[in-house]
Protein backbone atom coordinates (compact mmCIF):
# COMPACT_ATOMS: atom_id res chain seq x y z
CA UNK A 1 0.00 0.00 0.00
CA UNK A 2 1.44 3.71 -0.75
CA UNK A 3 1.62 5.91 1.78
CA UNK A 4 2.23 9.85 1.37
CA UNK A 5 3.08 12.52 3.77
CA UNK A 6 2.67 16.24 3.04
CA UNK A 7 5.69 18.78 4.42
CA UNK A 8 4.59 22.60 4.80
CA UNK A 9 8.45 23.74 5.10
CA UNK A 10 11.19 24.30 2.24
CA UNK A 11 10.53 21.75 -0.54
CA UNK A 12 7.12 21.37 -0.32
CA UNK A 13 6.30 21.79 -4.00
CA UNK A 14 8.94 18.38 -4.44
CA UNK A 15 7.41 15.03 -4.09
CA UNK A 16 10.40 11.99 -3.41
CA UNK A 17 8.43 8.65 -4.43
CA UNK A 18 10.70 5.77 -3.23
CA UNK A 19 10.21 2.41 -4.65
CA UNK A 20 11.02 -0.74 -2.40
CA UNK A 21 13.30 -3.25 -3.84
CA UNK A 22 12.23 -7.08 -3.97
CA UNK A 23 10.50 -9.01 -1.12
CA UNK A 24 9.78 -6.27 0.90
CA UNK A 25 7.00 -3.80 1.23
CA UNK A 26 7.09 -0.12 1.21
CA UNK A 27 7.82 0.22 5.06
CA UNK A 28 11.26 -0.51 4.13
CA UNK A 29 11.94 3.03 3.29
CA UNK A 30 10.48 4.48 6.10
CA UNK A 31 13.22 6.11 7.58
CA UNK A 32 14.59 7.46 4.47
CA UNK A 33 10.64 9.08 4.22
CA UNK A 34 11.14 10.42 7.93
CA UNK A 35 14.34 12.29 6.72
CA UNK A 36 13.39 13.89 3.67
CA UNK A 37 10.17 14.88 5.42
CA UNK A 38 12.03 16.50 8.44
CA UNK A 39 14.05 18.69 6.06
CA UNK A 40 10.87 19.40 3.83
CA UNK A 41 10.10 16.65 1.16
CA UNK A 42 6.77 15.78 0.34
CA UNK A 43 7.76 11.74 0.39
CA UNK A 44 5.73 8.81 -1.16
CA UNK A 45 6.33 4.67 -0.54
CA UNK A 46 5.28 3.08 -3.26
CA UNK A 47 4.38 -0.44 -2.60
CA UNK A 48 4.12 -2.74 -5.27
CA UNK A 49 3.76 -6.51 -6.17
CA UNK A 50 7.44 -7.41 -6.45
CA UNK A 51 6.80 -11.39 -6.98
CA UNK A 52 3.21 -11.80 -8.74
CA UNK A 53 3.48 -8.76 -11.37
CA UNK A 54 5.83 -7.99 -14.13
CA UNK A 55 8.57 -5.76 -14.48
CA UNK A 56 6.06 -3.91 -17.17
CA UNK A 57 3.45 -4.29 -15.10
CA UNK A 58 4.37 -2.38 -12.38
CA UNK A 59 6.49 0.16 -14.18
CA UNK A 60 2.83 1.20 -15.54
CA UNK A 61 1.74 1.44 -12.00
CA UNK A 62 4.60 4.02 -10.77
CA UNK A 63 3.63 5.83 -14.15
CA UNK A 64 0.26 6.30 -13.04
CA UNK A 65 1.22 7.02 -9.29
CA UNK A 66 3.04 9.88 -11.12
CA UNK A 67 0.30 11.23 -13.23
CA UNK A 68 -1.56 11.28 -10.16
CA UNK A 69 0.21 13.49 -8.03
CA UNK A 70 -0.28 16.90 -7.91
CA UNK A 71 3.68 18.03 -7.35
CA UNK A 72 5.54 20.90 -8.98
CA UNK A 73 8.71 18.83 -9.03
CA UNK A 74 9.18 14.37 -8.20
CA UNK A 75 12.04 12.75 -7.17
CA UNK A 76 12.20 9.09 -7.57
CA UNK A 77 14.80 6.55 -5.17
CA UNK A 78 14.25 3.33 -5.97
CA UNK A 79 16.07 0.31 -4.05
CA UNK A 80 17.58 -2.37 -5.80
CA UNK A 81 14.50 -4.16 -7.96
CA UNK A 82 13.04 -0.71 -7.31
CA UNK A 83 15.51 0.86 -9.16
CA UNK A 84 14.55 -1.22 -12.40
CA UNK A 85 11.36 -0.32 -11.80
CA UNK A 86 12.00 3.44 -12.02
CA UNK A 87 14.16 2.68 -15.18
CA UNK A 88 11.55 0.61 -17.06
CA UNK A 89 9.55 3.77 -15.95
CA UNK A 90 11.52 6.59 -17.82
CA UNK A 91 11.53 4.69 -20.63
CA UNK A 92 7.80 5.25 -21.01
CA UNK A 93 7.07 8.32 -19.82
CA UNK A 94 8.60 11.66 -20.00
CA UNK A 95 6.44 14.28 -17.64
CA UNK A 96 8.06 16.99 -17.13
CA UNK A 97 7.92 17.27 -14.06
CA UNK A 98 10.42 14.56 -12.96
CA UNK A 99 13.71 16.02 -12.09
CA UNK A 100 16.15 13.43 -10.84
CA UNK A 101 16.18 9.74 -9.39
CA UNK A 102 18.67 7.90 -7.17
CA UNK A 103 19.56 3.84 -7.86
CA UNK A 104 20.49 1.94 -4.56
CA UNK A 105 22.16 -0.76 -4.87
CA UNK A 106 20.34 -1.54 -8.34
CA UNK A 107 21.98 -3.97 -10.75
CA UNK A 108 21.37 -1.80 -13.76
CA UNK A 109 23.53 -3.82 -16.00
CA UNK A 110 22.79 -7.58 -15.08
CA UNK A 111 22.93 -9.58 -11.92
CA UNK A 112 25.32 -12.68 -11.73
CA UNK A 113 22.96 -13.51 -8.30
CA UNK A 114 19.67 -13.63 -9.95
CA UNK A 115 21.31 -15.28 -12.60
CA UNK A 116 22.49 -18.06 -10.57
CA UNK A 117 19.59 -18.48 -8.18
CA UNK A 118 17.45 -18.73 -10.64
CA UNK A 119 18.68 -22.08 -12.56
CA UNK A 120 18.04 -23.97 -9.64
CA UNK A 121 14.45 -25.82 -9.63
CA UNK A 122 11.74 -22.98 -8.27
CA UNK A 123 13.38 -20.38 -7.28
CA UNK A 124 12.16 -18.55 -10.58
CA UNK A 125 8.48 -18.55 -8.98
CA UNK A 126 10.27 -17.21 -5.95
CA UNK A 127 12.02 -14.52 -7.59
CA UNK A 128 9.18 -13.29 -9.15
CA UNK A 129 7.61 -11.88 -12.23
CA UNK A 130 9.54 -8.76 -12.40
CA UNK A 131 12.86 -10.45 -11.74
CA UNK A 132 12.65 -13.11 -14.25
CA UNK A 133 10.98 -10.57 -17.29
CA UNK A 134 14.19 -8.10 -16.53
CA UNK A 135 16.54 -11.35 -16.84
CA UNK A 136 15.00 -12.31 -19.75
CA UNK A 137 14.97 -9.17 -21.73
CA UNK A 138 18.25 -7.51 -20.12
CA UNK A 139 18.74 -3.90 -19.80
CA UNK A 140 17.78 -1.34 -22.13
CA UNK A 141 20.94 0.73 -22.14
CA UNK A 142 19.22 3.63 -24.42
CA UNK A 143 16.75 4.45 -21.53
CA UNK A 144 18.35 7.64 -20.39
CA UNK A 145 19.17 8.73 -23.66
CA UNK A 146 15.38 9.17 -24.37
CA UNK A 147 14.90 10.66 -20.69
CA UNK A 148 15.73 14.38 -19.25
CA UNK A 149 16.03 12.86 -15.48
CA UNK A 150 19.15 12.85 -13.78
CA UNK A 151 19.88 9.46 -12.16
CA UNK A 152 22.20 9.19 -9.91
CA UNK A 153 23.91 5.08 -8.78
CA UNK A 154 24.93 4.39 -5.41
CA UNK A 155 26.47 1.46 -4.79
CA UNK A 156 27.44 -0.82 -1.84
CA UNK A 157 31.09 -2.30 -1.38
CA UNK A 158 30.11 -4.02 2.61
CA UNK A 159 29.85 -8.02 1.35
CA UNK A 160 27.24 -9.20 3.60
CA UNK A 161 24.02 -10.89 2.57
CA UNK A 162 22.27 -13.80 0.49
CA UNK A 163 24.60 -13.58 -2.42
CA UNK A 164 27.04 -14.90 -0.04
CA UNK A 165 26.06 -18.51 -0.48
CA UNK A 166 27.24 -18.19 -3.69
CA UNK A 167 31.01 -18.15 -3.29
CA UNK A 168 31.47 -17.16 -7.01
CA UNK A 169 29.96 -13.50 -6.71
CA UNK A 170 32.71 -11.58 -8.13
CA UNK A 171 33.80 -8.75 -6.11
CA UNK A 172 33.60 -6.26 -4.59
CA UNK A 173 29.84 -6.44 -4.11
CA UNK A 174 27.33 -5.55 -1.50
CA UNK A 175 26.45 -8.75 -0.66
CA UNK A 176 24.07 -9.40 -3.31
CA UNK A 177 24.80 -6.99 -6.25
CA UNK A 178 28.38 -6.06 -7.53
CA UNK A 179 30.02 -3.27 -7.91
CA UNK A 180 30.36 -3.19 -11.87
CA UNK A 181 26.32 -4.72 -11.99
CA UNK A 182 25.52 -0.82 -10.82
CA UNK A 183 27.01 1.16 -13.72
CA UNK A 184 24.35 2.69 -15.47
CA UNK A 185 25.42 4.29 -19.46
CA UNK A 186 24.19 8.36 -19.32
CA UNK A 187 23.88 8.49 -15.30
CA UNK A 188 24.90 12.21 -14.18
CA UNK A 189 27.30 10.77 -11.20
CA UNK A 190 27.94 7.42 -9.25
CA UNK A 191 29.38 7.02 -5.83
CA UNK A 192 30.30 3.86 -3.67
CA UNK A 193 29.70 3.96 -0.11
CA UNK A 194 30.92 0.52 2.43
CA UNK A 195 27.47 -0.32 2.92
CA UNK A 196 25.87 -4.11 2.15
CA UNK A 197 22.64 -3.94 -0.02
CA UNK A 198 20.11 -3.91 2.87
CA UNK A 199 21.99 -1.06 5.08
CA UNK A 200 21.13 1.45 2.57
CA UNK A 201 17.78 1.27 3.73
CA UNK A 202 18.86 2.67 7.40
CA UNK A 203 22.01 4.62 6.73
CA UNK A 204 22.32 8.19 7.14
CA UNK A 205 25.00 8.52 5.20
CA UNK A 206 22.94 6.52 2.53
CA UNK A 207 20.50 9.32 3.05
CA UNK A 208 22.63 12.33 3.08
CA UNK A 209 24.10 11.45 -0.11
CA UNK A 210 20.33 11.01 -1.79
CA UNK A 211 19.46 14.53 -0.14
CA UNK A 212 22.68 16.07 -1.85
CA UNK A 213 22.02 14.18 -5.19
CA UNK A 214 18.47 15.34 -4.99
CA UNK A 215 19.34 19.50 -3.98
CA UNK A 216 22.84 19.53 -6.99
CA UNK A 217 22.64 17.01 -9.08
CA UNK A 218 25.42 14.91 -8.03
CA UNK A 219 26.62 13.36 -5.13
CA UNK A 220 29.47 14.49 -2.14
CA UNK A 221 32.61 13.14 -3.08
CA UNK A 222 35.67 13.11 -0.32
CA UNK A 223 37.18 15.76 -2.06
CA UNK A 224 33.90 18.31 -2.15
CA UNK A 225 34.45 21.09 0.14
CA UNK A 226 30.50 21.77 1.36
CA UNK A 227 29.31 20.53 4.48
CA UNK A 228 27.90 16.75 4.48
CA UNK A 229 23.54 17.32 4.60
CA UNK A 230 22.91 16.52 8.14
CA UNK A 231 20.13 14.08 8.45
CA UNK A 232 18.61 13.66 11.76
Amino acid sequence: MDHEVTSDEGHAGELVILVHGLWTPAAVFVLHSRWLERLGYRTLRFGYRSVRATLSENAAELQTRVAETSAESIHLVGHSLGGLIILDMLAQTGDPRLRRAVLLGTPCSDSYAARRLSSFWGLPTLLGQSTMEWLSRGPDATTLQRSTVEVGVLAGTRSVGLGRVLADLPTPNDGLVTLAETRLPGATDFIDLPLAHSEMLVSRRCAAQIVYFLASGRFMHAADPEEFPRIE
